[in-house]
């Protein structure tokens, strides 16, 4: 277990002098365990309720895109492609292409286009390389070709040494128009090194990333292929291996257009992808693979396994996949093979079975089985997009021009859903709260699913305190905290959470506290007959265990922090998830009429988040105005580091999803200029309230419960 000096910083030193020292025996958090991990075990338990599903679906969706820094999408700009060099092979044609994805950016590959007539559109198939040395260029030695003729994976050399060529100059001649293009960094796509040039924080804060770049290529490279004369677009398949499979499911789970998925050798309840450009903060907390090639539901998924990660396949992963399909009433439109007895490929054996796969689901009308014919190979050489009469584009980008170009695009689409009237608040609220849920990921729990985990060792002090650890259903986070009764309770519940702690709310609220202050707003609650509730939110008070901070992926942390991030939530977004479920406990307290949300110093930022995902379970909220904005977090070990957070243009337009709501913000600087927006266009200005400092919101607390 890694000690925190290693790899985190405190946010504000006083977090540690503040908080009551940890309980010698405090309540055994998930969390603080250790980080869950890319080779982790990453079960699924299908939903085949399919009203459910289908809400469920919509959620892991918005995850995916706001991860890969989709969300909204950018605007699909004109992609200009030029198309040149084409290579007779008497009855396929290969060409080179390369077209530009974002502003500054260009996608290149390769174009296979069967020869002669056709009377209808024809088929069409995307294909993502994976991680093969050199990518589209993979060129095995011939000496390493007879070895997989020899084990029986390969049946001809040329198919031995282009394995990526043969699965494209088949499918030609199966009547299928291909576009098999690089991943950034490898073959033509030399703007930007592979999985480099977004490993900083504020890439992080801005969800800009390697795999949010590869995701929008795919994106585009099938707008490209749509697009063609002669294609059919709804007839067009994706198919690819190893990381040509990540990409494969991730572009069929978040886009509707791809009529037949065939992701190998990637579809797995074990590893989920090694690379950078296949995680992202945010990407696989609480979901993984088999749920994302689940998304492809109710359209055709084939998949294959090997001697990998993948192995299981057809035990783990396709009984639960069949259980959806079959909700679908199609449970014939999902299969997988596992071919034990080869290494991590994609074969001539499994291309079989996927040109099998496609042949029926793409109606290519071809007597089975398809045996793969012997084709004559390209070299490399000749199969590159950029020559003499061709040039790489002069306008190029490296990383940080094409990272200055997103950021200027976010941009612009946030300033058009910037509150304006009615129509932009709603437009707001909604790209705005659907980010800030996947941020966070995490929202209000349902009714009666947060329980007090600890009722058999509760123990009660002075005047109806009571000790708690929270915990949701089905989840092993423990979320410590005191409940504090009055003598006449009229219905209210003030939530009061602070990076001090439970112990500094309730500790001093039955004496002679002063008014200002965690206790004294506490006291301002009771005496007028507000219960009071206290969370230890996520590494607060007892919620720490000695000098133990969140856990990291420890080989892969410092090399990027979206590897511990795509698996787990960052300590911010755990602190607001930990309010959340102290809301929604005390909405469901028998006899509870209205939640008010108070938070203090540091506390202050996750009351406001989370609040805007309570939705109308908060009556009021009350808070500091926080200080920090999320461009003052430099390194993803700030304790307030929020993917997005930047993004979606700071607290105050996350924020901004409460309004009309009640809220007050104390401090001497006016709110941002973003909620105050948000408040005129909802007509409610004087629902959004300024007091001078935090001394007076025990007396604001008071009023309300007057």
């Amino acid at each position: 277990m890694l000690r925190r000096e290693a790899l985190w910083t405190l946010a504000v030193p006083s977090i540690l002098a503040c908080a009551p020292a940890p309980a010698a025996d405090p309540p055994l958090d998930a969390r603080l365990e250790r980080a869950k991990t890319l080779d982790d075990y990453h079960p699924w338990t299908p939903v085949t309720d399919l009203a459910a599903w289908r809400e469920r679906a919509q959620r892991v969706r918005d995850q995916v895109l706001v991860a890969a820094g989709l969300w909204p999408m950018p605007p699909a700009e004109p992609l200009d492609p030029v198309i040149h060099g084409r290579i007779d092979r008497g009855d396929y044609t290969v060409e080179r292409v390369f077209f530009r994805s974002y502003p500054g950016f260009y996608v290149t590959g390769s174009l296979y286009r069967p020869k002669g007539e056709s009377k209808e559109p024809r088929p069409a198939v995307l294909s993502p390389h994976g991680h093969w040395p050199n990518g589209r260029f993979f060129e095995r030695s011939d000496a390493d070709a007879r070895r997989e003729i020899e084990k029986g994976a390969e049946v001809t050399l040329a198919g031995g040494k282009y394995p990526l060529q043969a699965r494209c100059a088949m499918l030609a001649r199966l009547g299928c128009v291909v576009f098999h293009y690089d991943m950034v960094g490898n073959a033509d796509s030399k703007q930007i090194g592979h999985a480099q040039g977004f490993r900083d924080a504020e890439a992080g804060l801005r969800l800009q990333s390697a795999f949010g770049l590869q995701t929008y290529n795919s994106v585009r490279a099938f707008d490209f292929l749509a697009g063609l004369p002669g294609v059919d677009p709804k007839r067009i398949a994706v198919t690819g291996a190893s990381g040509g499979g990540t990409q494969t499911f991730f572009l069929c789970a978040i886009d509707d257009r791809p009529a037949v998925a065939f992701p190998a050798v990637m579809v797995s309840t074990a590893m989920q992808g090694g690379c950078v450009c296949e995680n992202a903060p945010l990407l696989r907390v609480g979901t993984g693979n088999i749920e994302f090639a689940a998304l492809m539901a109710p359209r055709p998924l084939g998949m294959t396994g090997a001697n990998d990660w993948t192995l299981e396949i057809e035990k783990k992963g396709l009984p639960e996949l069949k259980a959806l399909y079959g909700a679908f009433g199609v449970p014939d439109l999902v299969d997988a093979k596992c071919y034990p007895h080869f290494d991590h490929n994609y074969n001539q054996v499994s291309r079989e079975r996927m040109y099998a796969w496609f042949n029926r689901h793409l109606k290519l009308g071809h007597p089975e089985p398809v045996e793969e014919r012997p084709f004559e190979p390209i070299p490399p050489a000749e199969l590159s997009v950029f020559d003499a009469e061709h040039p790489r584009p002069a306008d190029a980008a490296d990383a940080a021009a094409l990272r200055q170009t997103l950021t200027a695009i976010s941009e612009r689409q946030m300033a058009a859903i910037a509150p304006r009237d009615a129509a932009s608040l709603a437009e707001h609220r909604r790209i705005v709260g659907a980010a800030l849920r996947a941020v966070v990921v995490s929202g209000l729990p349902a009714p009666g699913s947060v329980r007090d985990a600890g009722e058999a060792a509760a123990s009660t002090g002075a005047q109806g305190q009571r000790k708690l650890v929270l915990q949701r259903a089905g989840s092993a986070d423990r979320v410590p905290a005191l409940l504090a009764m009055p003598k006449e309770w009229k219905g209210a519940v003030a939530v009061i959470v602070s990076e001090a702690g439970k112990g500094a709310v309730l500790g001093g609220a039955e004496g002679g506290a002063p008014p200002g202050g965690l206790a004294g707003l506490a006291r301002a609650a009771l005496e007028r007959g507000a219960a009071v509730l206290a969370p230890d939110a996520f590494l607060v008070g007892e919620a720490r265990r000695g000098d133990t901070g969140p856990q990291v992926d420890s080989r892969r942390h410092v090399d990027y922090f979206g590897y511990t991030f795509g698996y787990n939530r960052t300590p911010l977004a755990n602190r607001v998830h930990d309010v959340l479920t102290a809301i929604a406990y005390a909405r469901d307290l028998p006899g509870a009429k209205a939640i008010h949300l108070v938070g203090l110093g540091e506390g202050c930022l996750w009351a406001l988040l989370a609040r805007a995902l309570a939705g109308d379970a908060v009556r009021a909220t009350i808070a500091e105005r926080p200080s920090f904005d999320f461009a003052d977090a430099k390194d993803p070990s700030d304790l307030r580091f929020l993917p997005g957070g930047l993004k979606y243009g700071g607290w105050g337009a996350f924020a901004a999803v409460s309004a009309p709501a009640d809220l007050w913000l104390a401090g001497k600087r006016e709110p941002p200029a973003v909620l105050a927006a948000a408040y005129r266009a909802a007509g409610a200005e004087g629902r959004l309230r300024r007091v001078e400092s935090a001394s007076s919101l025990a007396e604001v607390l008071g009023e309300i419960l007057r």
